[in-house]
């Protein structure tokens, strides 16, 4: 069988001769369809093409000419209308057996079996679908689906030129409203921004996709890759962040990116098959998108997105177009509109005019998260149809905290929004005032209160809040921004900086978290998917499996922490036995280390994370052995409902403040006290002023929070009793009443209690 690039450049040579004849398009696209059947040996091939909304059948060779410009359907309707749709390529043995198949007697179709299917792409959205049929039932060879995807693109060339299709194939619209609109999405760095709308980057269009000259072609992205590298080289060293950071790992990761040899081979064979180095990039980068369609791994959709941010800079270079916003400058306060972003495609942007991102993809874990972050860049993502509900130059009033963006505001909206930053900035003061100032109750009870990192640029927020510590450093985060295993000297080097940060405040390693939402694509999977990957193997279960990643760990943490205390705690522990053989497997690392001389920590201090209720049940065995407890209540939570955190209809279903999550934390209390064991809640929960309140009414005295909820708890607890609580919640959890959240804000009211 020939290469994919040899039957796609068969069907160029002859596609060619049709593209530049002057016949019309109907001409043309009747002819396309013989040279594809023929050249694929497929009794069917049909082109249908978007106007008015629906797909219509514009060409055939196969089907009944009768249905032609009658047969229509709508997006989402039939397979064609599926691959439409979800911009995605079928390749079915048997139309009948896929869900979405829609016979249509019209067209004669009844006795041809297997089908396939490809989107054709105008300004990233499906304006047609080109598709083969034949009688025999089987799967077309990838052959000859790349063939079908590279002759799309030409399609798309002849169907624009002779305006064939519906305007919605533009990639940027003017929207269909001026009015006022509010638009959600999910907050990925926190503040508020006010600007204009400038769209990121107008759209390189390919206008011509068939290759005169290939070895020409071929020369031309050679030269674009040499310049991008070049860009990215600068780029990474320039980044203005300091010394170290998460953000110089992502920069790297970049760099890999933009040298894989895999990448560019792909562009090679897409310029063989007979397309122009634009087309060949092009052809490429709709390849990955449709994967990434397929990829329910966001860890490994966020790389992805970085090699598409590559590829929208590779093509700017070969084709000349290189303006992006970042590039022909911004003159106002700016608030940045795009698809997604890659980390260096931000680093470009004059920080001075750069107020707020909205993303309609992004997710907290994506490298331009990262960076943005780092930056003080506050970003929106999930803002689905964004761009098209947006238009360049709007005002949009962006309030991250809120999770929204107000487009064209009125006047009213402007001074809403005025207000919340005045008081935002007024509360950040009065926050900001009380970091010098301890965290004690009205009547004289001294609680701690640390933060929760991820970051070694988090450590900062030590000084920002005068927080006590950090009571949950997750090293995970080095592993989830890192293209391949850190090594132990990058492990060690992160966590020695994270240390020296903190200087005499204790810091809370938890080991490695990874498996189930936390994935790590550079490690090969030994099970199917998970259904459940919340409940399945994850964290300190895949840690003590993988015993040489968390041998790893654990030297890099005892050679940082040499001189130091170190705290070291394990996520997950569902049975007292893991417990001690995780610490087991880092004694003797201890042991290794001595027995070479090693410098080692002054002390070791062993903790475990109780997420697992069963733990719970253990705890007459574990509390011996370990010198503090800590409590995630985002799991503990989930575990207890039975009720997946992940899933939009649960999660608003199951309060914190429940009788039933307020008992099982209270039962905790008195035998961590009388072992000397150290009680910490470290999850969201206990950043939330009411909640952190109710906590504090348990007898919890130590909270692990985000750097942002310090200042107002600590506002919360200078305003409490903590008497006067502790005995109202005896009497709640005696006999819960429905509605505890009502009953303790009114509670919090009667006693002059701080919320806000």
């Amino acid at each position: 069988m020939p290469s994919a690039a040899a039957s796609a450049r068969e069907i160029l040579v002859r596609l060619h001769d049709v593209m530049a004849s002057r016949t019309p398009a109907q001409s043309k696209l009747n002819a396309v369809v013989g040279i594809v059947g023929e050249a694929m040996a497929s009794e069917v091939c049909s082109i249908y093409l978007l106007r008015e909304g629906v797909l219509e059948l514009f060409a055939t060779r196969g089907l009944a000419q009768e249905a032609v410009h009658v047969t229509k359907m709508a997006l989402g309707e039939g397979l064609v209308g599926t691959i439409a749709e979800q911009v995605e390529t079928l390749n079915l043995d048997e139309a009948a057996s896929h869900p979405d198949f829609a016979y249509r007697p019209e067209t004669g179709e009844d006795r041809f079996h297997s089908f396939a299917g490809v989107p054709i792409i105008r300004r990233e959205r499906a304006v047609g679908v080109l598709c083969v049929q034949h009688v025999e039932s089987r799967r077309y060879a990838d052959v000859e689906i790349e063939a079908l995807q590279t002759v799309a693109m030409v399609l798309s060339e002849l169907i624009a030129n002779a305006e064939l299709v519906d305007a919605s194939g533009a990639a940027t619209m003017r929207p269909q409203s001026t009015a006022p609109m509010r638009i959600a999405g999910l907050k990925l760095v926190d503040g508020m921004a006010s600007g204009c709308a400038v769209f990121h980057q107008p759209r390189v269009h390919v206008e011509h996709t068939v290759a005169e000259d290939a070895e020409a072609e071929r020369h031309r992205v050679y030269a674009a890759f040499d310049k991008m590298r070049d860009q990215i080289e600068r780029l990474a060293s320039q980044a203005e962040f300091g010394g170290g950071g998460e953000h110089e790992e992502v920069l790297e990761t970049y760099k890999m990116f933009a040298y894989d040899e895999g990448w560019s081979r792909r562009i090679n064979e897409a310029i063989d098959s007979g397309l122009t180095a634009e087309a060949a990039i092009e052809r490429v980068q709709q390849r990955t998108r449709m994967r990434m369609r397929q990829i329910d791994d966001p860890l490994l959709a966020d790389r992805m997105h970085d090699l598409e941010d590559l590829s929208n800079r590779l093509l700017r270079i070969v084709s000349g177009q290189m303006g992006t916003a970042a590039q022909m400058g911004l003159r106002q306060d700016t608030i940045l509109i795009a698809r997604n972003l890659g980390p260096a495609e931000l680093l470009e942007y004059d920080r001075r005019r750069l107020k707020g991102v909205i993303l309609e993809e992004g997710s907290l874990t994506a490298h331009v998260t990262i960076v943005a972050r780092a930056m003080g860049v506050p970003v929106l993502g999930r803002v689905r149809d964004i761009r098209r509900l947006v238009g360049e130059g709007d005002m949009l009033l962006l309030d991250v905290t809120a999770g929204n963006v107000f487009a064209r505001p009125s006047s009213a909206m402007e001074e809403a929004f005025d207000t919340a930053l005045q008081v935002r900035q007024k509360r950040r003061a009065v926050f900001a005032s009380l970091k010098n100032v301890a965290p004690v109750t009205k009547d004289g009870h001294r609680l701690t209160l640390m933060v929760n990192a991820g970051l070694r640029d988090d450590v900062a927020a030590l000084d920002m809040t005068g927080a006590d510590g950090i009571g949950l450093f997750r090293t995970e985060f080095q592993f989830l921004v890192s293209a391949t295993l850190p090594s132990r000297e990058r492990q060690q080097r992160l966590y020695r900086d994270v240390l020296e940060a903190a200087g005499d405040r204790p810091v809370v390693f938890r080991t490695v978290d990874i498996g189930g939402d936390k994935a790590l694509p550079y490690l090969n999977k030994t099970d199917a998917d998970e259904e459940n990957p919340a409940m399945g193997w994850r964290a300190l279960r895949l840690a003590l499996e993988r015993g040489g990643l968390m041998k790893v760990q654990a030297r890099a943490l005892l050679e940082a922490a040499a001189g130091r205390t170190l705290n070291v705690m394990f996520p997950m522990v569902s049975e007292p036995w893991e417990f001690d053989e995780a610490r087991a497997l880092f004694e003797a690392q201890r042991d290794w280390l001595s027995a070479r001389n090693k410098k080692l920590p002054s002390e070791i201090r062993y903790g475990a994370m109780l997420e697992v209720p069963a733990l719970a049940e253990q705890l007459d065995l574990l509390l011996p052995n370990i010198s503090f407890l800590s409590v995630g209540t985002n799991d503990l939570t989930q575990f207890l409902f039975a009720a997946d955190r992940a899933n939009p209809k649960l999660a608003e279903r199951y309060d914190w403040l429940s009788g039933a999550i307020l008992r099982f934390l209270a039962k905790l209390v008195e035998p961590t006290r009388a072992a000397g064991v150290q009680l910490t809640v470290c999850g969201e929960m206990g950043g939330r002023p009411l909640e952190a309140m109710a906590l504090i009414g348990l007898g919890i005295e130590r909270l692990s929070i985000t750097p942002a909820a310090v200042g107002p708890i600590k506002a919360m607890v200078r305003t409490l009793d903590r008497g006067a609580l502790t005995e109202y919640m005896a009497t709640l959890l005696k006999a819960p009443p429905r509605d505890m959240r009502g009953a303790l804000a009114e509670w919090a009211r009667q006693h002059g209690v701080e919320l806000a």
